[in-house]
This record gives structure tokens, sequence and C-alpha cells, in this order.
């Protein structure tokens, strides 16, 4: 048998990733990976198994989902996969909704982040990004504010690992992110991927992301800029928030089972 046709599996250890967009890796753009992005989850496993190729890997999350959607599509596939590590986001969908029960969604993630607590996995749990400097998304600062207070409790309370995102001011710089400002581009997934493994207390070598300066502009050319960004990005995702309908709709998991064989 070569060694392309030997089982991709059973493994030692398995990394399950979950949630939404920022799990799934929206941002970084690669087209020879699944659904055309890599992410920082898959930079995290692709460290894990080049240092222990007793890891497995799979994504099971979707762009556009909302927390209960994530939660409901997500935990059992995720359970029965007999997890020794996972990662959970999942809430940033019903914040930037028009009306939203914070309380009341964090009440099903408890639940959920119990389940997966159970399965004797390593749980990773992350707060929400500070978008204190984010226009139009600033607007609901104080919702995921309350948001974050809920995942530290929760985190406390059942022992989990905490990325705090929301306290990472670096991310503030718009060169971390993709030119639709919602999501982390390829700098920030690493930046990211690197923040996850010092969390962990693994092994890094994912090479420190190249930074460049952006050109000075003056005020014409940023309320142009801004003009811009609200056609191409804000616009289309208010339809989408008015229709019903998702990014994330006619897409499957990156990877729906246990790998060690990410692109």
């Amino acid at each position: 048998m070569s060694a392309a046709d030997e089982l991709d599996g059973p493994f030692e250890k398995r990394f399950v990733a979950l949630g939404d967009s920022f799990t799934e890796g929206v941002g970084d753009i690669d087209p020879s990976s699944p659904n055309a992005v890599r992410g920082w989850a898959d930079r995290v496993a692709a460290q894990l198994i080049a240092e222990d190729p007793r890891w497995g890997y799979a994504n099971l999350a979707i762009r556009g989902k909302k927390l209960p959607q994530a939660l409901d599509e997500q935990i059992d596939a995720a359970v029965a996969m007999e997890p020794t590590l996972v990662t959970l986001y999942a809430g940033g969908n019903d914040i930037l909704r028009p009306v939203v029960n914070v309380d009341g969604l964090m009440a099903r993630y408890r639940h959920a982040v119990r389940q997966l607590v159970d399965t004797g996995a390593q749980v990773v749990l992350f707060t929400g990004f500070d978008s204190a400097k984010a226009p139009v998304f600033n607007l609901t600062r104080g919702r995921t504010a309350i948001y974050n207070e809920h995942v530290r409790k929760i985190a406390d309370d059942l022992g989990c690992t905490l990325v705090d995102f929301w306290h990472m001011k670096k991310f503030q710089d718009w060169r971390y992110w993709d030119v639709d400002r919602m999501h982390l581009g390829i700098s920030g997934h690493t930046a990211m991927a690197k923040e996850v493994l010092a969390v962990l207390g693994a092994k890094d070598d994912i090479p420190a992301p190249e930074i460049e300066d952006l050109p000075p502009q003056n005020l014409v050319e940023r309320t142009a800029g801004n003009v811009t960004w609200t056609r191409e990005h804000v616009l289309p995702w208010m339809k989408r928030r008015l229709t019903g309908t998702s990014s994330g709709d006619d897409l499957s998991p990156k990877y729906p089972k246990l790998t060690s064989r990410i692109w």
C-alpha cells in the first residue's frame, strides 16, 4: 500500500473547530483550500499535526451561521467525534441583528459548552472583538461587551480555556482585516493562529505576518473609500439580513470528518 493510500486515522488526538465565518476562515483567501478559504483554525491544526501526527482535525464552521444554528448543527457532530480539543466561537451574527436577546442566547451557549466539556476535551472559547474603532459595527459594542461577560463567566465556571479577542488591541489596526472590514484578512488569521497556539501552550513555527504600511489618505480619499466599502460590502450584507439569506446557505463544512490531510 502506498503512502497516499494509507488510512487517514483513527487519531489519538482530535481537534474539532466550531462556529461561523471567523472559524471557517473567511477573509483568508486560499483557492486551494475547501470553500476557498484557509483561516486561523486550519493554521493551528497544521501546526499541531506537523508537531505530532497523532492529531486529526475537523472544521464544521460555516459562514453566516447564527448561534442557535451553529449549536444545533455542529455540537452533536462534534461530540460524536470524541474530541480532545474543541474551539467554539459563535454569536457575532446574532449581535449584529436589529433585535437580539443576548442573555437568552448565552443560556443556550452555556448548555452547549457543558456538552463539549463533558466529552473530556479541552474547550477553547473566544470573546468578541472590540469594535470601538469600526464604522457601523461600533454601534453593537455594548452588546458584545455583555456577550463577553457571559463567555468569561462560562469559561470560568466550566474550566474552559479563553482566547480574549476583546483585549487584543493590535487587531484594531485595519491592516489585519479583509477589505470587507468584517473578517480578518490573511495577516489577521495568521496572527490569530499564533495567539491561539500561545494560549494552548503549543509550539509555534508560524512566521509572523508581514504588515505593510498603508499609503496616507486625505479626507476626500477616505470618504471615497468609505462610500465604496458601504456600496460593495455593507449594503449586500444588509440585503442578506433583510431577505433572510446567508452567504453560507449553499456551503458545506470544510472538513466534516477528522483528517490529517489539510490543504
